[in-house]
């Protein structure tokens, strides 16, 4: 119930955190901490930062799917 209550959220949440864990190496949940208490430290200007990796991420996969969709016609 947990799992899937947490791949939900991911799912919703844009996957930064995931996306950079497998980039990295590193489990999501620890970039899910380290961005928390950076928010706290820095009061939200990673929230910043987030937004703009997930808008990044979102067309970068528009961006894919454009151009995957030329080769089936």
């Amino acid at each position: 119930m947990l799992k899937r209550l947490q791949d939900t959220f991911e799912a919703q949440a844009f996957g930064v955190c995931t996306r950079m864990g497998e980039k990295l190496g590193i489990s999501s949940s620890s970039i899910r901490m380290y961005f928390i208490y950076a928010s706290f430290l820095t009061f939200g200007s990673p929230v910043l930062i987030y937004l703009a990796l997930a808008f990044i991420m979102n067309m970068r996969k528009h961006l894919r799917r454009r151009n995957n969709a030329v080769w089936y016609y």
